[in-house]
């Protein structure tokens, strides 16, 4: 024999299907005080803290990138770079001015001279490279060395290479003679 009164979960409805009952609301969970919350959010930083930690001394230190490297670097410790970059190709009588007092466009100018036309190329391009291997890139290049004239832009420093007639001829040194000489290597 089958029992046709219906469940508690199941009511009749006018059109013969069982419905579902919506189960009864439940009862509120209760609400935790100030300190009890506080207690958490402490337990939560604390265990943050110890699986950054973790994960630091699991993991290898990355190595500073060049990029990054290059941008730690002060427009003073460029210059002094890039006189030192001319000093290995052999340029001649060096002259680092700062001249941040008396323009906006660089802090620094660094003025040299090479001896032939193959050596202003070779000079620019030993300043550059030994400059992108820490990570400093230059800005621009104008000139060449068949101008007798090279200059190289790293924005806070601007470097001109140039043939002796040449330099004789423009003297900047006269010409930013207000300027504080740096460095001088003859």
């Amino acid at each position: 024999m089958t029992d046709n009164t219906p469940s508690t979960d199941e009511t009749p409805s006018p059109d013969g299907l069982p419905r579902r009952r919506k189960p009864a609301a439940r009862a509120a969970a209760p609400v935790p005080s100030e300190e009890t919350l506080a207690d958490l959010e402490a337990a939560a930083y604390e265990a943050e803290e110890a699986a950054a930690a973790a994960a630091a001394l699991s993991e290898p230190e990355i190595e500073e990138s060049l990029r990054q490297r290059g941008l730690r670097l002060t427009a003073l410790e460029i210059a002094h770079m890039i006189v030192e970059a001319a000093e290995d190709k052999k340029a001649a009588d060096i002259v680092l001015l700062d001249v941040s007092d008396l323009t906006s466009m660089a802090d620094y100018f660094v003025i040299c001279s090479g001896g032939s036309e193959r050596q202003l190329g070779a000079i620019g391009d030993g300043i550059s490279e030994k400059l992108r291997a820490e990570g400093v890139r230059p800005i621009g290049r104008e000139g060449g060395s068949n101008s007798h004239w090279t200059l190289v832009d790293f924005g806070a420093v601007i470097v001109h290479i140039f043939a002796p007639a040449e330099r004789d001829y423009y003297q900047l040194e006269r010409h930013w003679a207000k300027a504080k000489t740096v460095l001088r290597v003859q």
